[in-house]
């Protein structure tokens, strides 16, 4: 019996600016993924539709998205960069699975419930079946791995749930057409069509804070600008940025215990941390005792020998669009090659007609 092949799919929303949460909570991961794993990574524009329906600039915004891949490291030649909307098969999938899953699983979702607010009823039923479409984002795929934050973890335990509704509810249809893959289940060993994923978590700095409210997620949609660092920050700005970084009188601590009750210096910390690729406890054991006047120059040097030329590559590669769409027609191709693959079989078992 075949066993699936490894795969890491993940995606990323075009709406606004990218920003140091994003690199250190997720870009970083995918380019050290590409070296030892295939990877899919994708530019989720059908998803931004749920938060905006009307965009000023979606395709400014996705070649932007592109950009910050590509000057990141990421290798659109070795592994495929695209985006959503150039492989159908996603929309196909996602009807499916919106037959698949239930709908109380969908009324738990707790990111439905944090943006439809008090006006549930107003929501878009799009909004509502988000996560429907990013289980078949990765399952067209029939992706292993999927690297997800904090926010996301229910999302990814939804995709499992309604590849394993499927593997059940088609177990006979899989086996008679001998589309079955072994995987474990616990301690067992069952057959099925789609991998049930596994997510890939952790990180010294997987969650980066408002750098002028270290109790709220650094965000693109903050109103103020000095909340974050954006990717296309030069090295002025980011120095900038840093050294206004809101802070409190006392001097860094020399455990990680002391930053407990401190998020801002909690989330200086963990930047420097993320940035070094060091743990907490490494950064206090070189600046524990120290003022912020110390260490926020350091944080500064920092960032910018780190970020600054991120920024100037993205800004090199935004200013020449017709390659960033050449990457992503490439990967649309490849990427709509895996998944019809996929697709053929899901109709077979099914029993959709589609010759």
């Amino acid at each position: 019996m075949n066993e699936f092949q490894p795969l890491v799919f993940s995606g990323v929303q075009p709406t606004g600016n990218l920003h140091l949460g994003n690199y250190l909570g997720a870009i970083r991961k995918f380019v050290a993924l590409q070296e030892t794993n295939n990877c899919i990574y994708c530019v989720v524009d059908l998803h931004s539709l749920t938060a905006q329906l009307v965009h000023d600039d979606l395709e400014g915004q996705t070649r932007s998205i592109t950009a910050a891949f590509l000057a990141s490291g990421i290798d659109p030649k070795k592994h495929i960069v695209f985006n959503q909307a150039r492989v159908l098969q996603h929309a196909e999938l996602a009807w499916i699975f919106n037959c698949v899953a239930r709908i109380g699983w969908m009324n738990r979702m707790t990111q439905f419930k944090d943006k439809a607010g008090k006006d549930r009823e107003n929501a878009s039923l799009g909004l509502l079946a988000y996560p429907s479409l990013m289980a078949a984002d990765i399952l067209v795929y029939r992706a292993t791995h999927v690297p997800v934050g904090d926010d996301q973890k229910q999302h990814l335990e939804l995709t499992r749930d309604i590849a394993q509704k499927f593997n059940n509810d088609f177990s006979d249809r899989i086996a008679e057409l001998g589309l079955g893959v072994e995987m474990m289940m616990g301690e067992e060993k069952v057959n099925g069509f789609f991998p049930i994923t596994e997510p890939i978590i952790g990180g010294p700095a997987a969650r980066i804070m408002s750098l002028r409210d270290g109790s709220k997620k650094m965000s693109k949609s903050d109103p103020s600008d000095l909340s974050r660092i954006n990717l296309t920050d030069d090295a002025d700005t980011i120095s900038k940025k840093i050294k206004k970084a809101k802070t409190d009188p006392e001097a860094l601590p020399s455990e990680t215990d002391g930053l407990a009750s401190r998020p801002e210096a909690e989330n200086l910390v963990g930047i420097y941390a993320g940035l070094a690729e060091i743990s907490k406890q490494d950064v206090l054991n070189e600046f524990g005792g120290q003022q912020f006047s110390v260490f926020k120059p350091a944080l500064a040097d920092l960032a910018v020998e780190k970020l600054a030329p991120i920024a100037g590559e993205m800004r090199r590669l935004i200013a020449d669009p017709a390659y960033i769409d050449s990457v992503l027609r490439d990967g649309g191709d490849r990427a709509r090659m895996l998944a019809e693959g996929t697709m053929k079989s899901v109709r077979q078992i099914i029993g959709l007609l589609d010759n």
